[in-house]
Parts: structure tokens; sequence; C-alpha cells
């Protein structure tokens, strides 16, 4: 359903990128603009940018841009009109539409209407839970009995189902959801073996207090459901399947809720169960969150450390936590987080012992009894080994084997002296034993990429394959090189044309097309007419100005650059400028490319560093108008420059085949060839390079 023109503004007005950014990744200033570890990719050193003072974002990792719009549409994976009610939610605008009908469902994606009918259906647990008799005789008692307070309940959103067998199935019918969308969205189940006309669809959840999963922007994706009453034939637990917006490797148990106070303390507390984190949630503290009941993952891990590099893990004392506790050890460490571990007393999880000892005493137990995974390790080995030198032996190398985990060699370095100290050793041999691993690291996975390697040659095609190609794909460097001169075998390729990639094709990655010379310095081109077009060169003549005068009639190779450039034109036209706003606003255009590259051409990838300034050391400012000149009169050259070269190209081609010409034409092409070559030497004098003859 189309939102009003006026609304789509006013929701651009109101929103403040950093905000929005933030709700999904912490950001640390730097200069003028914020970095921090990519969403979109796995990353370890930050390249995600954003500029406040434009409203932009820019990853210099994987080339995702845009502005607060496209980032919740490439964060949330969903469409235009979703973001924007997003945005509005957040920021308080109202949206003047109608309800929305099943037809209007059909026209969005799939993502967006499993979105839809799960809010519908955790409403309606809420509803159920404090409107019905049997949800507040059964469901809203045991909420009570664990102590939840109607505050709690409400912030994660609490539930209940009926213990019937299609009441949801019924209400959603009645509400105009599919039985295909109810069925995706993991809420209802067909009996096994009925089809067609005798199908049996009822609830997947009955009878069961709901725990709705939200997403780090809260939507809610998914449910947990415990059953009250005892029942052999029914698990005790059931959660969601896999969909098309939940993979519960993917999820955190409460990362919505704690977040902010994630970033705020620096530190995230992980738990196993939904109780854990409501409970610790209760008793202030909010920066608990649970692995969803799956054992810890990659994802999960990535998931904390966009918010903060440290975590600690609480897991009850027993032997299944202990075992949790070390299964998720390595993987955290080899994520570059900084690591803590508690243990609480045998017979305790957090749930239980908050209630058991209160708030204050349960931070305290955190602050006297949390440990570095080298104490965690170290003890449990110096307890079992004794006196025992191979088992102490053993118990170095199994700490060494986690140190060999954290990518920063720094941290490596500085942690080896801590094990040293522990296991009373030398700091040498530690390291000797932790370079021992590595080396064993690096020589299998030597092996792992040569049997790789391997497999894949022997499940090509052979040589008489009629689906065989003659000769192996070119690689980018190989086509680049052959763009450098100009070859006899292949001459059209002289004519640096840039191919625009396909409208399907994602329109972040256009800088990973293979790039011809002279489209990067239409690209330099319209940078210089984007951020300082309207600045004057001398009096009454802009750099806008004088540039497109100079490139009059001249047209740009690369398609993009040259609607820019068209657009630039028509404006001056009009007696306008155009500025870098324009594109990022999209103002004159809708073309998601075109405010990519915009994004791509305001964007600096590095800033002075704050310490050249304090030792004095000073760098030219491009913006200075000798500076400014220089960079606008060499970039029309050497786009002059390049035109030459690519017209000589055609020439050369036309004398190869000049044997099917008049000897009249033979000399005209001569005649033209040397006029370029004129101009190419003149050009080449004037920007100092050296030419062959």
């Amino acid at each position: 359903m189309r939102i009003p023109e006026e609304t789509v503004e006013r929701i651009r007005q109101s929103v403040d990128i950093l905000e929005v950014i933030n709700d999904f990744v912490s950001l640390k200033k730097r200069g003028s603009n914020y970095i921090a570890c990519c969403p979109f990719h796995n990353e370890k050193t930050p390249s995600f940018n954003v500029n406040p003072s434009r409203q932009i974002y820019k990853c210099f990792g994987c080339g995702k841009a845009g502005d607060a719009v496209r980032f919740v549409m490439d964060i949330e994976n969903i469409g235009y009109g979703e973001a924007l009610r997003y945005l509005a939610k957040k920021y308080g605008i109202e949206i003047e539409e109608q309800e929305q009908t099943p037809e209007d469902l059909l026209r969005q994606n799939e993502r967006e209407s499993l979105l839809i009918v799960l809010n519908f259906a955790k409403t309606f647990f809420q509803e159920t839970l404090l409107n019905s008799d049997e949800g507040k005789s059964i469901g809203l008692s045991y909420f009570r009995e664990r102590g939840f307070s109607n505050p709690t309940i409400e912030a994660f959103e609490l539930g209940y189902t009926l213990d019937q067998w299609d009441v949801l199935l019924q209400e959603g019918q009645r509400r105009g959801y599919s039985l295909d969308l109810l069925e995706k969205a993991g809420l209802i189940l067909s009996k096994e073996g009925t089809v067609g006309k005798d199908r049996k669809i009822f609830d997947r959840f009955r009878g069961r207090v709901m725990f709705p999963i939200h997403n780090v922007s809260g939507r809610v994706i998914a449910f947990g459901a415990r059953i009250l009453k005892t029942d052999k034939n029914q698990p005790k637990y059931l959660n969601s399947p896999e969909t098309a917006v939940y993979h519960k490797s993917q999820v955190l148990y409460g990362i919505y809720q704690a977040k902010q106070t994630i970033r705020q303390e620096d530190v995230c507390y992980l738990t196993e169960g939904y109780t854990d984190v409501i409970s610790l949630y209760q008793a202030g503290i909010k920066n608990v969150v649970a692995s969803s009941g799956t054992s810890l993952t990659t994802e999960q891990i990535r998931l904390i450390a966009r918010f903060t590099p440290n975590v600690t893990i609480l897991y009850d004392g027993d032997a299944a936590g202990i075992k949790a506790a070390l299964r998720g050890l390595d993987m955290v460490l080899e994520e570059g987080l900084n690591l803590r571990l508690l243990l609480l007393p045998d017979g305790e999880d957090p749930d239980s012992y908050v209630h058991k000892v209160g708030a204050e005493a349960f931070k305290a137990y955190i602050q006297t009894h949390s440990q570095d995974f080298i104490d965690f390790k170290a003890s449990r080995w110096l307890t079992e080994a004794g006196d025992n030198p191979l088992k102490r032996a053993e118990g170095i190398s199994d700490v060494c084997a986690s140190i060999t985990k954290i990518p920063d060699p720094l941290k490596r370095q500085t942690l080896s002296q801590r094990v040293a100290q522990v296991f009373h050793v030398s700091e040498q041999s530690v390291i000797s034993e932790i370079n021992r691993l590595l080396r064993k690291q690096q020589e299998q996975h030597k092996k792992d990429h040569e049997r790789q390697q391997q497999r894949s040659s022997s499940n090509k095609p052979s040589a008489n394959s009629s689906n065989t190609l003659t000769a192996s794909e070119p690689s980018v460097d190989d086509i680049n090189a052959l763009l450098d001169g100009f070859s006899e075998e292949a001459p059209e390729m002289a004519g640096f044309v840039e191919t625009a990639p396909p409208e399907s094709a994602p329109s972040a990655n256009f800088s990973k097309a293979v790039r011809t010379p002279i489209s990067y310095q239409e690209e330099e081109c319209i940078r210089l007419l984007m951020n300082y077009g309207a600045r004057e060169l001398e009096p009454g003549i802009s750099l806008c100005q004088y540039m497109l005068d100079e490139l009059h009639e001249i047209e740009f190779q690369t398609a993009p650059y040259n609607l820019m450039l068209a657009l630039f034109r028509e404006a001056y036209s009009r007696g306008e400028i155009l500025t870098a706003n324009d594109f990022l606003n999209r103002k004159i255009t809708d073309e998601t490319d075109l405010q990519n590259r915009a994004i791509h051409l305001t964007t600096p990838r590095y800033e002075i560093s704050e310490g050249w300034l304090k030792h004095e050391i000073f760098v030219p400012s491009e913006e200075e108008i000798g500076i400014l000149a220089d960079a606008a009169y060499r970039n029309i050259l050497r786009i002059k420059k390049m035109m030459a070269e690519k017209r000589m190209g055609e020439l050369q081609q036309l004398m190869r085949e000049s044997r099917n010409k008049t000897p009249e034409e033979a000399d005209q092409i001569l005649l033209e060839f040397m006029h370029y070559k004129r101009i190419d030497m003149q050009i080449s004098g004037l920007l100092g390079t050296v030419i062959s003859g």
C-alpha cells in the first residue's frame, strides 16, 4: 500500500542515521564520522563508515552503502515500504493507511508477510494470557510463580495459547491470513498422511506459555513454548521451526531487550534459557541473552560482537554446564572477543540463583567468581593433574590450544605470560608450544586446501567434453593487463567500455565490476563535480562551468557516469549546480545505483591522523583552490588523452584492414592517426608522462 509522499519526506527528515544504525551495531567516533565492524559481512577490523552530516553509510569491505531507509531494508531484508513503517514507528510518526487486505499481503514479499502474521500471533497470545479465564488461571499464574512482574511480562511480550486444536488457526483465517502463510510462519501443522480435502490442520502450539523470540530490531520472528501439564507424549519445550525469517543459529533470545545495556555496560552475559534471561533482566541485570535452546554458534557470537567485545558466560555448575562452557570457549576466542566464565553453585542456574540470593548478591558473585579462560581451564587441569607431570603438560597444551584460536598476535603474546605464571613454567616453553600448535594448524590448513584443489580438479570435465572451454576464464588482472595497451589480437579491447551491471545485480557491488582505465577518470570527474561543483576557481567561474565547458560534446564510456554527467549538464542549463545531496536524497532520480555511487564518491576512505596535527604535520587540503583547479585540469587532460588513445586503437585496426581499402582511404586513416598521436603526445607533455614513440 502506498505511503503518501509527504509522510515519506517527514520520515526521512525525522530520521537520525546514527540512532538507526546504533540499534544494530555499536558505533565509535573517528574524526567527523563513525566506524564499526560491518553487520553485513564478517570482519574483525572496522571498515563500516557512517557520515552523520550526509546521513549515509558505506562499507569499504563489502561495498554496502545507502541512507537510513536502505540500511533498514538491508539489515532486516525487507522492502522499502516496510522499512519506512519501521522508521515511522521508531520516531512516532503516524502513517494514515487503510487496513491491509489479503490482496495487499500477496503483493508484499514473503518475509514482510511472515513478520506481519507473526506479530498477529504474538498479540493474540498476549490477549489470551491477560483476558481469557484459562490464560489467567494457568499461564499468568505460572509467570507469577516465577516471580515475573507485569512490566517484565510486557517487556518480553509473554503470552499463552489455549489448550484447543485450532483456536489460532480460526482467528487467523477470520483476519484474512491464508493457510499457506500461517504454515510458512510455523504456526499451524498438517496431520501426517492427510492431503487435499481430507487434510487435518491444527495449531502447532496448544496449552503452553509463549516466549516470543525477537530479532535485533524488536520484530517477532519465532516462538518458544513451554507446556505446563504433565504429558509424557509432549516435549516440555517446543520451538518454532526454521522459516524465511527465523534461523535459530543466528538468533539470541533477549538481544532486543539487552542491546542498549550491553552497549552501556560494555559486557554481555550469556546464559542458556529463556527464564534465565527474564529473571536476570527483572533483577536489573539487563545485558543478558540466551542461545535460544541451541549450542552456541559463530553467528550468535558475531551478533554479540556488534555491541561489545566482552562476553561472560553464565552456566550451571554441573557437568553439563562445564561441558557447554568449554564447547563455546574456543569459538568466542576465535572471533576475537574477550572472554570470562562463571559457573554457578552446583544445582543452581541463573534463574534460581538470582531468586535465592537477590540481585545485588548475584552481581557481587559475578564480580568475585568469574574467571578468564586461562584460570577457568587451568584450575580444572591442576586439580585433575595433582603431582602427575604428564597430566600437567597436557593441561598446558590444552590452554595453549585455546590461545592459538585468538587472531590478535599481541593478545597471544600477553596471554602466554599468564599461562607461564599459572602453571609455573618458563614463558619460552609456553611460546614454543603455541608456535608448535600454530604450525600444526597451518600445515593442516595447507593439506585441506590441497585436498580441496584435488577434488575440484577431479570434478572438472575432460578435455574431450563438448562443454569444455578451450581456454580458462581470464581473471580481472588479465583483463586489466590487456587494457594497458592495444593488442593486435583484440584491438576492440581498446574501447574502454565498462559494461553496466544487470538490473538484478546488487547495486552496492558496482565497485567489484571489471574496471577500465577511463572509468576511473570518469569517476574522478563526477567526484569533483559532486563535491566541489559550486566552488569558484576564479571570480565568476565555477568548477562545474569549467569542467562542463572542457567536456563539451564528450560522452563518457561508463554508462552510470555518463548519466550523471548528463544530469549535471541538464541542471546547469537551468542555472543550477547539482550537489551530492541531490543524488544522496534521490531528488533527481530513484535509481539506487546512482545513490550508491554518490555515497562512494562522497565518503572519504581515510582521514588525517590527529597525531599528525599534534606534531604539526600539515597536509594540503584538496579544497584549496590551487590544488582543486590542478586536480580538475589534470582530470580533463587524462580523459581527453584516453579518448585519443581509444580513437588511435580504432584507427590501428582500420590500418590492419587497409588491403580492403583504396590508397586514398588508407592515407586518410594514417593522417587521422597522426593527428591523434600528436594530441596524445601534447597531453602527455602537459601531464609530464612518458609515452613510447
